[in-house]
């Protein structure tokens, strides 16, 4: 097995996420939209800003809208740099509960003191976390806080798997797509009995689940490990087998619409008498009549620029993937022990996880993505202990997390014509369609297909 000597390094770049820098080649023209004037009689041009999931999904939304879109983002859709490249692949409708739950706050100083726990903040930057830790801490203080969270997220979530099903098909990618159900996997009953909260909050949602018995889990999952004893099936889950292509599909079928994608960096917006007229970038200004911010983690000086401030902070999540893995499960599974997603991708068995609180710059800490590592190694014995470095694929990316655990959803202050979509923490490859779909919605003026006031940005103004 490597060691951390053996690990790839910095330098040598394998599935660090880097920053792609646009060529002069890339920069968008004036030919291209940057500083060309805007026509009256042309029909609403919309910026996307962003070429994550979310942002992908809403240049298509917009486009069957009938909205001129421009999707704007300085990095390859899909790239190692982005979040949604090196997420745990899940699509589940299931993820309705939000991070913090009752007496979660007893164990800060735990989460303090470990660098190396499934939940880790770095004390150097506690001072600057302390006010979204403390707003984090109390959206989950109670059982009713969490339920009423648990009943805003399902409703963006309901029924994702057939969305991302029929974008994938459109986009000629529907092989992507599975939807073979998920499982959260325990060493007893008696341990999924211990977040018995939980369970009952998604069954008071409409969460169903198949309860497995040590005997039926041996026979669905021979090649797991047999301190395994029970695990809980929810078949309405699916998975996505490469979530960067995925994105980057996604993003040729919007330029095969019409969209027109520009490498640029996104700085701010001039709005005049409270009418969004330009998206600002590092290379010129586009004009724009709508914008919609959907830029993951860099979402939050944009956010400022449109007159808001908000709360949203990164939590660092990271992967470890096996090329060539001998094994594995035949349904993506979830360890309690190890608070992990365990799934087939076409690249190898990645297991993703892990939140660390360290903010956008500081350096990864490559351990943590080894605990993974050793983890997956644990649920499977039968997999090489003595596994080349080459093999073994490390990453670390984004989440941007609101400390509600709800993304922000709805217009800016500054005016309507600018749309926040951002902040959806663990729920951002699985919710993007809905999300697109309320974007869409908000910009025609129709009323919304889901209730928009859990999301609104003003709950934090």
């Amino acid at each position: 097995m490597p060691s951390a000597s053996d690990r790839p390094s910095a330098s040598e770049g394998v599935n660090r996420p880097r920053q792609p820098v646009p060529s002069a080649s890339d920069r968008p023209s004036a030919s291209e939209g940057v500083n060309r004037p805007r026509p009256d009689h042309c029909q609403t041009h919309s910026v996307v800003i962003g070429a994550g999931i979310v942002g992908a999904c809403t240049a298509l939304a917009l486009l069957r809208e009938g909205h001129r879109v421009t999707i704007l983002d300085p990095g390859a859709p899909g790239g190692e740099q982005a979040a949604s490249y090196g997420n745990g692949c899940w699509l589940s409708p299931m993820s309705v509960i939000p991070p913090a739950v009752p007496g979660l706050w007893k164990k800060v100083p735990g989460f303090i003191a470990d660098p190396l726990g499934p939940l880790a903040i770095r004390w150097t930057y506690l001072p600057r976390v302390l006010p979204w830790l403390a707003r984090y801490l109390a959206s989950g203080w109670t059982e009713q806080r969490v339920l009423r969270t648990a009943v805003a997220l399902r409703a963006l979530l309901r029924d994702a798997p057939a969305a991302h099903a029929a974008l994938a098909e459109e986009a000629g990618v529907g092989a992507l797509i599975e939807r073979r159900g998920l499982m959260y996997i325990y060493p007893t009953r008696a341990e999924f009995e211990a977040e018995a909260l939980a369970w009952r909050i998604r069954r008071q949602v409409g969460i169903e689940w198949l309860e497995l018995p040590a005997e039926e889990l041996r026979q669905r999952e021979p090649a797991l490990d047999r301190r395994y004893g029970f695990a809980a099936l929810v078949e309405e889950g699916g998975h996505c087998r490469d979530p960067g292509a995925y994105v980057a599909a996604l993003v040729a079928l919007a330029e095969a619409q019409g969209a027109r994608r520009v490498a640029a960096r996104a700085t701010g917006f001039r709005i005049e008498a409270g009418r969004l007229r330009a998206v600002r970038t590092e290379a010129g200004e586009i004009a724009a009549d709508r914008a919609v911010i959907s830029a993951g983690a860099q979402s939050k000086a944009l956010a400022r620029a449109a007159g808001d401030r908000l709360p949203l902070e990164t939590e660092r999540g990271y992967h470890a993937m096996i090329e060539d893995a001998p094994v594995g499960p035949r349904t993506p599974l979830m360890p309690s022990d190890g608070k992990m997603s365990i799934t087939w991708t076409n690249r190898g068995l990645r297991c993703a996880g892990q939140v660390e609180i360290a903010g956008l710059d500081a350096a990864p800490n490559w351990r943590r993505a080894e605990i993974l590592r050793d983890h997956l190694l644990r649920s499977f014995p039968g997999l090489p202990r003595d596994l080349p470095a080459e093999r073994v694929r490390l990453w670390m990316g984004h989440r941007p997390s609101m400390p509600d655990g709800l993304p922000c959803i709805g217009p800016s202050a500054a005016t309507s014509d600018v749309i926040h979509a951002f902040g959806h923490g663990h729920v951002g490859l699985v919710a993007a369609p809905r999300t697109a779909r309320l974007v869409a919605q908000m910009l025609a003026g129709r009323p919304p297909e889901t209730d928009q006031a859990p999301f609104s940005p003003r709950r934090f103004r």
